[in-house]
């Protein structure tokens, strides 16, 4: 199974549109794709500046679309009206058990390498969002990997999603889908 991990969308239907699309054609090949969605979903945010083709609605409608394969997580920028507009639920933090080890996935304005989930042990892998900034790096024995965003990528970075299959993440670039950053736990 492959896990897909997306954060910081923040309403931009053009970025959601092209990661669907990949994923829409990883599909077709493995029906058993699952996504997770960081958070900071639908809005911008009061500090960020629009994102292309901004459009929270068209953001539902496509992620409505999607149920069926995705989990979307709160973010700080996310609202319980954002639920009103969604037809899957928008969860807080979560984890899973995968190769024998725990995956957590946070939004990361709680959570991340500042501070472990609760829980969290050496080998763990925490996902976060928040920062805009693409990372994978271990502090103190647990594995923290930032997908960057797919929409507002801060510090010259390019947009990016994360792919996790086995023990190996690779963080990849929206628009061509190069891998520009591996990582192995």
């Amino acid at each position: 199974m492959k896990l897909y991990i997306a954060s910081d969308i923040h309403g931009s239907a053009a970025n959601l549109e092209r990661l669907l699309n990949t994923i829409g054609a990883a599909l077709d090949e493995d029906p058993n794709i699952r996504v997770v969605f960081l958070g900071d979903t639908y809005n911008h945010g009061p500090r960020n500046p629009f994102p292309e083709r901004y459009s929270p609605m068209e953001v539902a409608r496509m992620l409505n679309d999607a149920m069926q394969f995705i989990t979307v997580i709160k973010g700080n920028c996310d609202s319980e009206v954002d639920e009103m507009i969604s037809n899957f639920p928008i969860i807080s933090d979560f984890n899973m058990e995968w190769e024998g080890v725990t995956l957590y996935f946070t939004h990361g304005h709680k959570f991340g390498p500042q501070k472990a989930p609760i829980g969290a042990k050496a080998g763990d892998v925490v996902f976060y969002g928040h920062t805009h900034v693409l990372k994978a790096e271990n502090i103190d024995g647990i594995n923290y990997v930032n997908p960057g965003s797919i929409s507002l990528p801060f510090n010259n970075n390019p947009r990016t999603y994360a792919v996790l299959e086995g023990k190996e993440i690779q963080i990849r670039q929206i628009e061509d889908n190069k891998t520009i950053l591996t990582y192995n736990f």
